[in-house]
């Protein structure tokens, strides 16, 4: 079954990730995107996790999962190599109202992370269900590559108008007209 798309707000969500090695590691870069109200448990950090846990002042523990350290949290990232211990994390996750992904097991996710394109407000989110992320992430260097880093900017000009000018069907055909222009220009900026 596919996965719903969804965009989430993360302005009141605590997420806790499991696990400090390389998989950990890229699922962290991705939520720092969005959020750093983000806690971290394993018994060792890599290098590269380590520094993006002091860059960004995040909480962290130096100890195995225990049962009972998803409580409070509403987004639980199992990132280890123990299949057995993210398929207990996903099970617990049951006792309490929170989503849980653990990673390369499927069936054990609620959601999974896409592959995006990030550019300011711009988010564009590309998912094969699991079926090939290699395709997803072949799919989104060509959509970076196609959308010009100028859209941040365009971005910025729209919700401006946006905030000032009265909502109603002139604004409406005003914005699409301009959104319309925009688009027609990429070919030509590239």
């Amino acid at each position: 079954m596919a996965y719903f798309p969804a965009f989430m707000k993360f302005d009141d969500k605590k997420i806790l990730i499991v696990g400090g090695g390389y998989i950990a590691y890229e699922k962290l870069e991705h939520l720092l995107d969005f959020t750093n109200n983000i806690t971290l448990i394993a018994k060792d950090y890599s290098d590269d996790i380590q520094e993006l846990i002091d860059e960004n002042s995040l909480v962290h523990t130096k100890k195995a999962y225990e049962e009972g350290d998803i409580k409070g949290f509403d987004i639980i990232i199992a990132a280890v190599d123990d299949f057995n211990l993210q398929e207990s994390i996903f099970k617990e996750t049951r006792n309490y109202n929170c989503l849980c992904n653990c990673v390369d097991l499927q069936k054990y996710c609620d959601f999974i992370f896409p592959s995006y394109v990030k550019k300011g407000d711009l988010t564009i989110a590309v998912s094969t269900s699991g079926s090939s992320p290699a395709m997803a992430k072949h799919l989104r260097m060509w959509l970076n590559k196609m959308i010009p880093d100028s859209i941040v900017d365009f971005l910025k000009e729209m919700k401006g108008y946006r905030k000032t000018m009265p909502k109603g069907k002139e604004r409406m055909q005003f914005l699409d007209k301009k959104a319309e222009q925009y688009v027609s220009t990429w070919k030509e900026e590239k």
